[in-house]
């Protein structure tokens, strides 16, 4: 009878060096005539936003939200998705606005 594997260490909460994460939806991004340059944009963005002594936030490439809008691109935060909120982007103008209200950072 094989032997059982040890018991896993109890689970950890660690806290990365690095901005929370941005999602944006891949499909969208292949839909959108401007999907190409919305996403450059949001890469080169987050570059730009990085605090001292920390890494910009990762652009990830998800799945379906399954809101499908028509030539705009779903994007999303932990923040946002916390709130059941999403921002639809339709071009590169867009894109500092969009992050800050992913971020809640609403002012008027």
């Amino acid at each position: 009878m094989p032997e059982k594997s040890p018991k896993s260490a109890s689970p950890m909460i660690v806290r990365p060096r690095r901005a929370a994460p941005v999602l944006v939806c891949r499909k969208c991004l292949e839909r959108s005539n401007e999907g190409r340059d919305v996403r450059r944009a949001l890469k080169s963005e987050l570059k730009a936003k990085k605090r001292d002594g920390t890494k910009p936030a990762k652009l990830i490439s998800t799945g379906c939200f399954g809101l499908c809008p028509k030539q705009a691109v779903v994007v999303a935060s932990g923040a946002s998705l916390a709130r059941q909120e999403y921002v639809l982007v339709t071009d590169r103008d867009q894109i500092p606005r969009a992050l800050a209200l992913l971020n809640d950072e609403r002012g008027g």
